[in-house]
């Protein structure tokens, strides 16, 4: 167990988390770690017991697919780690897992965090991955300061019954937005385009396009090192697509969530957080474990963006109401409907 609060912030990706995770970085108490898990996937719970340098390798091994992304110019919003600064680059051995993302967060030299965790977490005798974990989470936690950790990672509600096995110490925050808008952010970005085009391949589903299908050998294109991946990025897709997709992934992790007591998990809507700052983060603070600091909710308020909210007006009548109807599932579920 950790000495500290152990909270997981899930959702389905493009909700406002981003967001949520800044907020909560700004309360001087609280360990706000970004996409923690989401950077150490695939494998990033593996079942077998590690030695700490095999921790840490698990950690800092760069993930080909999105240092190849950074090489062919496709940068995700989500990779702040800039090669242009730091130690690693995407031409000399790939930027490690851990520092696409999160370190760069915490500090603004996450070249030297990282060598600082390096030497500690390798240093851990062989035990289970959660260990490990909370052996990080505590580092960082006397390292910053901290009283409670949060992690939060996008799309990663379907994480949530391997979260709750490895830690069930850990509380959950379950953050929600707008189907229609939170839909037409993944149409958006490459990331969510890419998991559109594997459930069209999964599901066997002809191009709703009109045009080919979904290329049957789509897991070796994205293998291939030298193959071309903006034809396939940019291919056109109906943005009620994506509202299927985030109808089933809300559906889908509001079945996990239902499975955990209630005293651990807590339901934050994006618009509730817009519309009443001070009694969503007050309420937030105290599910953390920390106390809702005055001065932490007026930097938390004038951090929220509601000009994120309603993007879905800008589409033509049609559009509109054919991903409210692919949303509505989601929507209803939610009691958003």
């Amino acid at each position: 167990m950790t000495s500290r609060p152990l909270t997981f912030v899930v959702g389905t990706g493009r909700c406002g988390s981003t967001a949520l995770s800044r907020i909560m970085r700004l309360h001087p108490h609280v360990l706000s770690l970004s996409e923690l898990v989401a950077a150490a996937e695939p494998g990033a719970f593996p079942e077998e017991h590690l030695t700490g340098e095999e921790f840490w390798r698990l950690l800092a091994t760069p993930r080909p697919f999105a240092n190849r992304l950074l090489r062919d110019g496709m940068r995700l919003p989500e990779y702040v780690y800039s090669d242009s600064t730091g130690r690693f680059t995407t031409r000399d051995g790939g930027i490690p897992a851990i520092s696409m993302m999160t370190l760069p967060h915490l500090t603004d030299d996450p070249d030297e965090l990282f060598d600082a965790l390096a030497a500690t977490l390798s240093a851990r005798p062989r035990g289970p991955v959660a260990d490990h974990y909370r052996a990080l989470f505590e580092v960082l936690a006397e390292r910053f300061g901290s009283l409670a950790v949060a992690e939060r990672s996008g799309y990663s509600l379907r994480s949530v019954p391997r979260l709750r096995e490895l830690f069930p110490e850990a509380r959950f925050v379950h953050l929600h937005r707008d189907g229609a808008d939170c839909a037409l952010s993944m149409s958006r970005h490459l990331g969510f385009r890419l998991i559109q085009l594997m459930r069209d391949q999964a599901a066997a589903v002809p191009d709703a396009r009109g045009g080919a299908d979904v290329p049957a050998d789509l897991e070796a294109l994205l293998s291939d090192d030298e193959a071309d991946l903006r034809p396939l990025m940019e291919r056109p897709v109906p943005v009620a697509e994506f509202g299927k997709l985030w109808s089933e992934a809300v559906i889908e992790g509001l079945e996990h969530l239902d499975a955990l007591p209630a005293e651990i998990r807590m339901s934050l809507s994006y618009e509730d957080l817009l519309d009443a700052p001070d009694r969503e983060l007050t309420r937030l603070a105290r599910h953390l474990g920390v106390e809702p600091l005055p001065e932490w909710l007026a930097a938390g308020r004038a951090l929220l963006d509601g000009g994120r909210r309603g993007a879905t007006a800008s589409l033509a009548p049609e559009e509109l109401a054919g991903l409210r109807e692919s949303c509505e599932p989601g929507a209803k579920a939610l009691g958003r409907v």
